[in-house]
């Protein structure tokens, strides 16, 4: 039975009164000039800690933002209850813009891109020579992100007592990378942090590596005051580690210049699907100029490639095409290659 006639009027029908007493929706969305500035120290099942001035405070995600997520290093703007106080939380209304990003896949087939760390300077590459032993291909990977992300990379060797560097040190020597190396004393005795800390002063740094390479370890020594987690032993049967970071974490560098380190789970993959091979070229400023003359599309690892021209004229030392081609090549490979 119809309750209207044929031809209604909008006046002919009622409307239901909103017994919530909710606003109606709108497009327009509130600009919160008066936001607190605020930095994400870590992540938790959907909720952030962050710091606002001098003040760790607790918040959530604001429903406006979507699926747009905040990450750790994220600089985000805050609004609500920012006392910090016991059961407090406030709402992350914006993030701002990114200046470097470290992401990471599950493996190379997988679409779903994974932010690690947001804003960091440097990438910390930590590997033991011995204990468990190195991998150079996850190193790879790491630096390839990094050189995307637009982090400056850092190798850290640990456990020099049982292996030298020397091949490590050859392998990644055209690279010009900086690194440290240390012992397992000095790892201990936390002689191990000062030679680090060089490097960290006045610095974002994210630490990452695969687990029972002393990572933890170093960034415990590093930050003396952050005790939560328990650094684990490595698997004497598969010689793999346990991990003993679960999630992300921000800790500020107690020195006159400031700083922070980033301290990342352990790592036993590293996925580059996300990469664009091209973007790996601009970390080898010495080989761009020598792109020229190539190919549209030039993998760089190609017979009719310009780059080996250039190199062959002397512009540029051949290890730093090795290099490169070896970085490219990454996700061909398998990383316990």
């Amino acid at each position: 039975m119809r309750r209207y006639g044929k031809h209604t009027d909008e006046d002919d029908i009622r409307s239901r009164p909103n017994r919530k007493g909710n606003r109606p929706r709108t497009h327009i969305r509130p600009k919160h000039e008066d936001a607190a500035e605020g930095l994400v120290l870590t992540v938790d099942r959907g909720r952030l800690t962050c710091l606002v001035e001098d003040r760790v405070v607790m918040a959530m995600k604001a429903r406006e933002l979507g699926r747009k997520a905040a990450v750790v290093g994220d600089r985000v703007a805050l609004v609500g209850d920012l006392s910090g106080k016991k059961d407090t939380l406030a709402r992350i209304v914006r993030i701002e813009e990114r200046d470097s990003v470290l992401r990471r896949t599950a493996d190379d087939d997988d679409p779903y891109e994974r932010v690690v760390v947001a804003n960091a300077d440097q990438l910390a590459i930590v590997t033991a020579l011995a204990d468990p032993e190195p991998r150079p291909r996850l190193i790879d990977r790491c630096l390839v992100a990094a050189f995307d992300g637009g982090l400056t990379p850092l190798l850290v060797m640990t456990k020099s007592d049982l292996a030298p560097p020397d091949e490590l040190l050859e392998l990644y020597g055209a690279l010009d990378i900086p690194y440290v190396v240390t012992s397992r004393e000095e790892l201990e005795n936390g002689a191990a942090a000062g030679l680090v800390r060089e490097h960290l002063d006045g610095n974002i740094t994210a630490f990452v590596g695969h687990s029972g390479v002393g990572k933890t370890t170093l960034v415990n020594t590093l930050v003396p005051e952050d005790r939560r987690r328990v650094t684990g032993h490595v698997n004497a049967v598969t010689g793999r580690g346990r991990h003993t970071t679960t999630s992300a974490l921000a800790l500020p560098l107690s020195s006159e210049a400031g700083g922070w380190v980033v301290d990342t789970p352990g790592v036993r993959s590293f996925g580059l699907a996300h990469i664009d091979p091209s973007r790996v070229i601009n970390a080898f400023p010495d080989l761009v100029p020598g792109t020229e003359g190539c190919p549209r599309a030039c993998s760089h690892d190609e017979p009719d490639c310009a780059l080996d021209a250039w190199v062959a004229d002397g512009h540029a030392d051949p290890a730093r095409l090795y290099s490169l081609r070896r970085l490219l090549s990454t996700r061909e490979r398998k990383e316990g290659d």
